[in-house]
């Protein structure tokens, strides 16, 4: 651990302490996060490639899935890496700049997974309660205009709350308790004050977390409603079974997330931390290739296809 202190300066030297210095503990959170890293990307990148080549999938549903798998491998990969690295090498020091990218790169990809599980939740709502009308609202237009918006305002958000982030002053040798650059974190071991970033958080959580969530309710009370008018249970089932992949991933990254910044203790704070970055991309692919019948018909027909070709 770091002992001695240097005076404060512009540019800090960040040493990243989330683990202990054992060697048999680091070896054991290399080769798990590198067996979770290794899934996402294969996962995520089977979707991506199926969705790309099937032209059955290709519909406004699998263009959000798509852009879901994407935002799972790059917000995977901010973090996954570096933590790694560090567990490989045992070198804990992460320069400023670095520090910053990191930041301002979770917090635009968690910003922007709001948005996305947002449009999905409304992709889901107009197919189920308007399926006459579904091809016709859902163009490519109002598909574009769900998603790239989405991006432009993650990147917004994030921006501002690193250019806050900069103002703030460290000593010259700093531990982040945890395992990357993450936001509260600085937070915590700053000698600034922090009221205006505080402030910030506060309004950008409004409109980042709260305004989507509560889109996101709506569109599955309208949904539930819908479907309760459906006469046979079959018909029930199978129309809410179109939206259970979704529901799973929007707990699982809510979930997370509230408990994440509930939490009190530093031991919890960093075990939710990790297990939203693990957890929340790994599940994705593995549950829409599980749960989702046009992924797993094209992931045989594609296996069909290359045993056809061999013989």
């Amino acid at each position: 651990m770091i002992t001695e202190r240097s005076n404060i300066t512009s540019e800090p030297v960040f040493y990243i302490f989330a683990f202990s210095e054992s060697e048999n503990q680091r070896l054991i959170i290399l080769v798990t996060v590198l067996l979770i890293y290794l899934i996402i990307l294969s996962g995520n990148l089977l979707i991506i490639s199926l969705i790309s080549l099937e032209p059955r999938l290709h519909t406004p549903m699998y263009f959000f899935l798509c852009n879901l798998s994407t935002l799972d491998i790059v917000f995977s990969s901010t973090t996954l890496p570096k933590l790694m690295y560090i567990c490989l090498t045992g070198d804990h020091v992460v320069s400023y700049a670095s520090c910053l990218a990191q930041m301002y790169l979770s917090i635009a990809f968690g910003d922007l997974e709001c948005f996305l599980l947002t449009s999905m939740a409304i992709d889901r709502y107009v197919a189920v309660c308007f399926p006459l009308h579904y091809s016709l609202i859902m163009s490519k237009k109002v598909c574009g205009l769900l998603v790239f918006p989405a991006w432009f305002m993650s990147m917004v958000n994030s921006s501002i709350l690193t250019s806050l982030t900069c103002n703030l002053s460290y000593f010259g040798l700093v531990e982040v308790k945890n395992f990357f650059c993450e936001l509260k974190s600085l937070m915590n071991i700053t000698i600034s004050d922090t009221t205006s970033l505080k402030i910030s958080i506060t309004v950008a959580v409004m409109y980042v977390a709260l305004i989507p969530s509560c889109m996101i309710l709506a569109s599955y009370v309208c949904i539930i409603r819908t479907v309760l008018k459906i006469k046979s249970l079959a018909g029930r089932w199978k129309t809410f079974s179109s939206c259970s992949s979704h529901i799973t991933i929007v707990i699982a990254f809510y979930g997370c997330g509230m408990t994440l910044y509930m939490s009190q203790s530093h031991e919890q704070e960093l075990i939710l931390s990790l297990m939203f970055y693990t957890l929340v991309p790994m599940l994705n692919p593995l549950v829409y290739s599980l749960r989702n019948k046009d992924i797993t018909w094209a992931i045989r027909r594609r296996m069909n296809k290359k045993i056809s070709c061999s013989l």
